[in-house]
């Protein structure tokens, strides 16, 4: 049993808004980072939207840079129709006398971005003013098989378009479309490399999209996007280092390092569901043996319960009537069904075990739909995850639980949307003129 100094911290958590005001990471100094690639346009207008509406003043301290220059960015992003000045209410302990205080705030009518999620359980989507602000949402019904290319376009502009229906926006207007699903997704190159949502493998989704809705996309797989609310909206934004490990059909993973979403050279990094427990072990759906995911995942579950339980009639019920049927019996107190569930539970905490030896962070927040079992993170597992640790004289990572809603995949997506269309607008020399949102 491990030591009482280093067992895991647990906190469960519904999240809805940000705890703080604006939207986005709440980066340390670029100063003291040596981020000195960002310019300091961006640096600011990043700052002005995590910190929801800030003076001059505070900006430079955060910065670590002079007042007079971020007056000067602060007055080109504003001719350019980026930032805004906007009465603050004064800080605790401040006085003010004569006119209220003036800071800066982002202008919401810089821009509109899309946020979209595929997945088996449901599609979802949101739409996104460029101060973070929510302007619509829908979900549909998910597919139960894989999708063609020409379903995954259909599907993909029904969403959109319901988004769009809601507020009078054209496709036109939409400044890029993050788009997210199951998977191994090159970002990079804009191609879905295999995914269980799709027919095809090594598909250009990118320009699939593109070409067909007539605004930028940008994709990434679901993980990543979970990770990426959480880095905008929860409670990864004052965190530097930080794991999401997401359990629902798969198990996924998304790592924050230093403040940024950690991709690999391949974008394939952080695939944790595909790394190996189990020497030719259980089948994964990948078409390997022996991934955590054949062991955790709710279909792993499923064949286990088809299997231990002699389910054999109950082939008309699906995966998710199936399981909560196995989680009735564990709590009912049935042996093969509570085995079930813990031999799942201590694989997860191999993994789990994995990521803090390899990676070292702060906070790990299980996320998905099953977390709806708490089985897979009862005490007995985060002691088996703190067990095979390396052990330290120092606390061990907080563990959090968060129940999102279904549109939290939607919303990493527009933060994906809302990152890359800012570092495209105001990060290359020269693109502030160019991208002048002033009518």
């Amino acid at each position: 049993m491990a030591n009482e100094r280093n067992a895991p911290i647990v906190t469960a958590a519904a999240l809805s808004a940000p705890q703080h005001g604006g939207c986005g990471p709440l980066r340390i100094s670029r100063a003291d980072s040596g981020d000195s690639a960002v310019p300091l346009r961006q640096q600011v207008f990043e700052s002005v939207r995590a910190g929801g509406a800030l003076s001059r003043v505070e900006i430079a301290r955060m910065l670590g840079v002079s007042p007079g220059s971020v007056t000067q960015a602060a007055a080109d992003l504003i001719a350019a129709g980026y930032l805004q000045e906007v009465e603050t209410a004064p800080r605790d302990g401040e006085t003010t006398r004569g006119r209220p205080p003036v800071g800066l705030a982002v202008n919401p009518a810089a821009g509109t971005v899309a946020g979209i999620k595929i997945s088996e359980a449901g599609h979802s989507a949101v739409l996104y003013d460029f101060a973070g602000g929510a302007l619509a949402d829908m979900t549909l019904p998910g597919a139960v098989r894989p999708l063609s290319r020409a379903e995954v376009k259909a599907t993909v502009a029904q969403l959109l378009d319901g988004l769009l229906g809601q507020t009078g926006i054209t496709r036109d207007q939409v400044a890029a479309v993050g788009l997210g699903m199951p998977g191994f997704i090159d970002g990079e190159t804009g191609q879905a490399l295999w995914s269980s949502m799709l027919s095809d493998a090594n598909l250009p989704l990118t320009e699939l999209l593109s070409d067909h809705l007539g605004c930028p996309v940008i994709i990434d797989n679901d993980a990543n996007l979970m990770t990426l609310a959480e880095l905008w909206f929860g409670d990864g934004r004052d965190v530097s280092n930080f794991a999401v490990v997401t359990i629902e059909h798969g198990v996924g993973m998304g790592l924050v390092l230093n403040n940024r979403l950690y991709r690999g050279g391949r974008g394939l990094g952080t695939e944790l569901g595909h790394t190996k427990v189990q020497l030719d072990g259980a089948l994964c759906r990948c078409g390997q043996r022996g991934c955590l995911e054949a062991y955790v995942a709710d279909y792993a579950l499923v064949r286990e319960a088809s299997t231990a339980l002699d389910w054999s009639g109950k082939d008309l019920l699906g995966p998710r009537e199936m399981l909560s049927e196995l989680y009735d019996h564990a709590k009912a107190g049935n042996t093969a069904a509570r085995s079930i569930f813990r031999r799942a539970g201590r694989y997860l905490a191999v993994g789990l075990a994995n990521v803090v030896n390899l990676f070292d962070p702060e906070l790990i927040i299980l996320s998905g739909e099953r977390m709806e079992y708490d089985y897979l993170y009862a005490d007995e597992v985060l002691r088996d995850m703190a067990a095979a640790a390396i052990q330290v004289d120092r606390p061990a990572p907080r563990v959090q639980i968060h129940a999102w809603g279904d549109l939290i995949w939607a919303r990493g997506a527009a933060a994906l949307a809302l990152s890359t269309v800012t570092a495209q607008r105001l990060g290359a020399p020269g693109a502030l003129d160019e991208a002048s949102c002033v009518a």
